[in-house]
């Protein structure tokens, strides 16, 4: 063991006081007894093992690294079958229907000794214990290091949605404040200016006043107002600082797991690589040459896997087309509906025409994309399985990256048209852009396209987050286990039933509940969230609040999950979360871009602007709203668009409409205005500064942060120091005690003693160096 050296300073004294704020909040778990102190460690070796301090043999490795040895060895033993190896080959085949670690025992119950997983439930896997904080050491210990990685970011990720939720009320407070000052909606509602609109659709649809579109443009000033810009920036930063302080987390976690000098160990290929393999190698038998070697370096090559590889690419597009076409689809529902309603006679339901389309069609996206989202994680995992990766990394990675990339298409490709695509191909009275030759491509409403964004992203993240992930993952295992009990009680005899029924092994008690399938799910379902946080808050201020609330949630459905309704996955050691981290960086720096344009394009805040700056008569806003429309002269409409039956007094000569368009009586009637090119540039400058600024505020902070703490830092070479010094004396005594023998052996010999020499056993460990004396290997700096 050895010192570990603490933080001095202001940094020690704000720890102690925050360590004694949140004392109520600690979960009620067996701490280390001595945190000063950490013990030296080094991979166990049997050759070396009278380094190591041993005093018991049964509790020197703790249940995670026992386990892991016992599947290692299930692993490695050779099975009958030719080219097979171990436990997997025997579960893939069927010889075994599964091989799992134990559970410790009762997760409830009062009398029965305290185990683990018991402490687990009591102080971790409980909706009641949502207040405390994790007990991630006791999670690691349990369930290993990489489920322990996953807690502890999962954890983190949610301590620093706080401070983004607190922001992100902010500026909805500060929306609902500024309303009432806000002049552009002010002149919207003002019925006194009476602008009035070209029909939203041709024959059926009258000439409609502004004003009428008053509570939209109200609610569009909660989203749309300047501090949106301040929060776009402030939520890339906070995402560049998530992942810096989740790499500095992840060293901390490493250092104290002793994983700092984890190798990355050689994987066993999976049974269906082997059993390729094999059949390859039996096909080949006949044509193969007599070289005894060529066996052993036979593997699966590109040829092989082409017609996985094809099949890859052509599955994966065409899930992207089906996605893309499930977006038209509710297009044309939106387009088709809205212009059915507005045929009614029903004078309420026409008033209503764009809520009740937004509110269904976005219900209809919802349960498409949950729909989707289940046929499409299959789907992944079957096109990775006919890939035949080698080892079960690459199966996850691949299988990763399939399940993202088509999640990722399926949930943001209706936000996306929304934000960029809705209201950009409408063309302009007397001039529409027509659908099936009968229906106009759907415009934005009159406050603009982000507060329509803010009702889908809303509704499919919360949709998303209270059907998917709470209601499928307390649902779903709940029916697997319910049918498999039914499945058992058919098809077990009787007599076993009621023994078993007795006292019931823990073997049996596991097997009744759901397999652990790996922590892709979990990874996903946050990850896609993190995305639905980052990409389009510039629309939705609120979006890191629901997160947060549901991530509160998520925790503990997730712990209670492991501790009581999963077998015990098997321990796996592991540095870092794995590809996961990359998806996260990409997300973020994705999420400028992206807000960068939802500012520029899909909000007012760049039209404001110019005006204000640029075309205002008093430097203010009075007057905007006119200067957004163009007008139109209502004689130039194709015949048979006109409104039938107008309720408006027949001296209607221009409608307006919103465009910077040239006026009827310029010599470039209905072309686009100078101030549309203005405002064109500005928004694309707009982008450039907003991205670049963002980028390098981003690397600033990442420059800022060291990736290690300075604290671990010092500590990770005082620990190589202090190993190395420790190899060195303990070798200098043996060879010392081996020289003593040496002598001995001598003064012997020269004293004519013939006896026979005993050997021990360890000297076969030394070799002579050419000077003559005895060094051993492991004394050497490069083996240490």
């Amino acid at each position: 063991m050895y010192e570990i050296t603490e933080e001095g300073g202001i940094l020690k004294t704000l720890n102690e006081i925050w360590c004694k704020l949140t004392e109520p909040l600690q979960p009620q778990v067996p701490q280390q007894e001595n945190t000063k102190m950490k013990n030296l460690s080094y991979p166990f070796s049997r050759e070396k093992i009278y380094l190591y301090n041993i005093k018991d043999k049964d509790t020197f490795f703790d249940n995670a690294t026992r386990s892991r040895i016992v599947r290692e060895i299930l692993k490695r033993t050779s099975t009958k079958a030719r080219n097979s190896m171990g436990i997997s080959t025997l579960v893939a085949n069927n010889v075994y229907d599964a091989a799992y670690p134990l559970h410790d025992g009762h997760y409830e119950g009062q009398n029965d000794d305290m185990n683990e997983r018991k402490l687990l439930y009591r102080e971790w896997a409980r909706y009641g214990a949502f207040y405390k904080f994790q007990p991630i050491q006791l999670i690691r210990k349990y369930f290993g290091e990489k489920i322990g990685l996953y807690f502890a970011w999962l954890g983190l990720y949610t301590e620093f949605l706080i401070p983004s939720s607190v922001v992100g009320i902010i500026v909805f407070l500060y929306g609902c404040i500024t309303i009432e000052s806000d002049i552009p909606s002010k002149e919207m509602c003002d019925q006194r200016n009476a602008f009035t609109m070209c029909p939203l659709c041709d024959n059926f649809c009258d000439y409609w006043n502004l004003s009428s579109a008053c509570a939209t443009a109200r609610a569009s000033h909660l989203f749309d107002n300047p501090a949106t810009v301040f929060f776009s920036i402030f939520m890339a930063l906070w995402a560049t600082m998530f992942l810096e302080q989740w790499k500095r987390l992840q060293m901390r976690l490493s250092y104290f797991w002793d994983l700092t000098g984890l190798e990355e160990e050689e994987e066993h290929p999976r049974p269906e690589y082997e059993t390729k393999l094999l059949q390859k190698k039996l096909q080949n038998k006949t044509i193969t040459t007599d070289n005894p070697n060529e066996d052993e370096k036979e593997k699966l090559t590109c040829s092989d896997r082409m017609p996985g590889y094809a099949a890859n690419f052509g599955l994966i597009l065409f899930m992207i087309m089906l996605t893309f076409s499930a977006v038209f689809g509710v297009i044309v529902y939106r387009i088709t509906t809205a212009a059915a309603l507005s045929f009614s006679t029903n004078e309420t339901t026409r008033s209503n025409v764009r809520v009740t389309v937004t509110a269904t069609a976005v219900i209809i996206n919802l349960v498409v994309i949950l729909i989707l989202d289940e046929i499409y994680g299959a789907v992944a995992k079957w096109l990775t399985e006919i890939e035949i990766p080698k080892t079960e990394k690459a199966f996850e990675e691949r299988l990763i990256l399939k399940a993202f990339l088509l999640k990722f298409v399926n949930s943001y490709a209706p936000i996306f048209y929304v934000a960029f695509f809705k209201g950009r191909f409408v063309g302009r009275p007397g001039r529409y852009v027509y659908v099936f030759e009968g229906y106009r491509m759907e415009e934005c409403a009159p406050g603009g396209c982000l507060m329509e964004l803010c009702i889908q992203l809303s509704i499919i993240m919360l949709g998303k987050q209270l059907i998917q992930n709470n209601l499928f993952e307390i649902g779903i295992p709940k029916l697997k286990k319910l049918f498999r009990k039914l499945k058992d009680e058919r098809t077990e005899p009787k007599e076993v039933d009621t023994n078993q029924a007795k006292d019931p092994q823990q073997w049996h008690l596991d097997y009744i509940l759901e397999p652990f399938t790996g922590l892709t799910p979990e990874y996903m379902e946050m990850i896609i969230q993190f995305g639905f946080v980052t990409l389009f808050v510039a629309s939705f201020p609120l979006a890191p609040l629901f997160a947060l609330l549901n991530n509160v949630i998520e925790v503990r459905l997730d712990a209670k999950k492991f501790v009581t309704e999963l077998r015990r996955p098997d321990t796996v050691r592991a540095k870092d979360i794995g590809i996961w981290y990359d998806i996260l960086s990409g997300i973020g720096k994705l999420s400028v871009i992206i807000n960068a344009f939802v500012i520029a394009v899909t909000s007012d805040f760049i039209p404001r602007l110019m005006y204000q700056y640029a075309y205002s008569q008093n430097g203010t806003m009075h007057g905007f709203i006119n200067h957004t429309l163009s007008y139109f002269n209502v004689s130039h409409l194709k015949a048979g668009t006109q409104p039938a039956n107008s309720l408006f007094a027949q001296d209607v000569l221009f409608c307006r409409f919103k465009d910077y368009r040239e006026p009827p009586w310029s010599p470039n009637q209905y072309e686009f205005s100078k101030q549309y090119w203005a405002v064109l540039s500005a928004r694309l400058a707009f982008v450039i500064l907003f991205q670049n600024l963002v980028m390098f505020l981003s690397v600033l902070v990442d420059w800022m942060i060291p990736d290690i703490p300075k604290d671990i830092s010092q500590q990770i070479k005082k620990e190589k120091s202090v190993l190395v010094d420790f190899f060195l004396k303990e070798e200098h005594e043996k060879l010392k005690l081996i020289e003593s023998f040496m002598a001995r052996d001598k003064r012997k010999h020269k004293s004519g003693t013939k006896s026979r020499r005993s050997r021990a056993a360890s000297f076969s460990q030394f070799t002579r160096s050419p000077k003559g004396s005895f060094t051993s290997f492991s004394s050497q700096h490069t083996v240490v």
